[in-house]
């Protein structure tokens, strides 16, 4: 106040003076003026309150193939996919039943072109008790024949039944062995052939009664 009748004063003494003078002196005062704006305080921010308080509302998350072509700070997540699609879970059976079928008909492949069943169909053709009642042409029975059992020549254990046919009739045929120790000959526990009606052919026998097809593989070893 006393700044302000000082330059009032001078004014009416000289007004010519110090006219720049009484004109900056409300600009320095506001200058150095150290009170400051009032600002309202705002609570603490959380993710779905960036802008403003209260929180804006959310805004829907975008849908599946949708193109958003802006961005807005109070748009909802989407939601988390689950960690096993539906789509997986419902073909997971279908890829599992597919696998076990391409494994079976592989390993029963597998089986089909070994050597112990390729020496078996010749032992049959040769056999003329076999011949005599099935025919000639001796051949699996079916077109995609299935071979039951197991051929395991590391271990030593072959034990495999199959069907065969001739230009008579068909039966099944029962192949069994084992190995004598390690690296020993195979023995023939059964070697058999049933035919339709019930009977079975034994066609190798302990005793010596029957012709074992394997026989000359031993002797050659």
């Amino acid at each position: 106040m006393s700044s302000l009748r000082t330059c009032r004063g001078l004014l009416r003494s000289q007004p010519r003076a110090y006219p720049q003078i009484c004109r900056r002196t409300p600009l320095l005062r506001q200058s150095y003026s150290t009170e400051q704006p009032s600002q309202p305080t705002v609570p603490w921010k959380t993710p779905h309150s960036i802008t403003s308080w209260p929180p804006e509302r959310l805004l829907p998350p975008p849908k599946e193939g949708e193109l958003l072509l802006e961005r807005k700070p109070n748009r909802d997540l989407p939601p988390i996919p689950p960690l096993i699609s539906p789509q997986l879970v419902r073909t997971f059976p279908i890829f599992v039943l597919i696998m076990a079928a391409s494994m079976f008909a592989f390993f029963n492949y597998q089986k089909q072109e070994s050597s112990v069943v390729s020496s078996t169909l010749y032992a049959l053709r040769t056999n003329p008790d076999v011949r005599a009642e099935l025919g000639n042409e001796i051949y699996f029975a079916s077109k995609y024949p299935w071979i039951r059992g197991e051929i395991n020549q590391v271990h030593g254990r072959i034990d495999v039944r199959f069907w065969v046919k001739g230009t008579k009739k068909q039966g099944e045929v029962r192949l069994n062995c084992r190995r004598r120790g390690r690296g020993g000959l195979y023995v023939t526990k059964e070697w058999s052939v049933t035919l339709e009606d019930g009977r079975v052919l034994q066609l190798y026998d302990p005793e010596g009664d029957a012709v074992d097809p394997f026989a000359h593989y031993g002797s050659e070893e």
